[in-house]
């Protein structure tokens, strides 16, 4: 019996068992490779940005309605102070970290490059409700002057000057 397998291991041409040992390397590198595919494909799915958007600080709130609305609510009421794109430049001002002759500070710029952004939407409504006087500032008290959602819309307008880093910070801010 031994003897019948060798000599028909010898009997078999050499280049029939050397093609049928790469037809077998052949299925197992496409074998292979496709594990290999799949395994990558699987780790990048895992970080694309698909989740990420869901929670993208940058999304803003508000909607393209309610942001018109919001900027003429700011331009009637607070332009003249803040400046017509919330740049802190209104009327006569210059600049608004230089005091004027009697010691006050003008209103603060609100399009991301002063402190406003620094505060919550909570803290900003109640500025907006207050005035800035509580904060030894000279910002008359709009309640019940603005309603609430004018108030937020006014909000979405100063903050649509800010750039998306900006509004970012506020976002993680504001969940505080």
């Amino acid at each position: 019996m031994i003897s019948q397998v060798f000599s028909d291991a010898l009997a078999t041409p050499i280049s029939s068992i050397n093609l049928d040992f790469l037809a077998m390397l052949k299925l197992k590198t496409v074998l292979y490779k496709r594990v290999l595919l799949t395994s990558v494909i699987g780790l990048l799915s895992g970080c694309s940005d698909a989740e990420n958007t869901a929670t993208d600080d940058t999304a803003r709130w508000y909607t393209s309605e309610q942001l018109v609305q919001g900027k003429v609510i700011f331009s009637e009421n607070c332009a003249a102070c803040h400046g017509t794109d919330a740049n802190g430049q209104g009327e006569g001002i210059v600049d608004w970290k230089v005091p004027d002759t009697n010691g006050i500070y003008p209103a603060p710029p609100l399009n991301g490059q002063a402190h406003a952004w620094h505060h919550s939407l909570k803290v900003l409504l109640r500025t907006i409700n207050d005035g800035g006087k509580p904060l030894g500032g000279t910002m008359p008290a709009w309640k019940g002057h603005l309603t609430e959602t004018q108030q937020r819309l006014t909000i979405a307008a100063l903050q649509d000057y800010w750039p998306d880093e900006t509004y970012a910070k506020w976002r993680v801010i504001d969940r505080r």
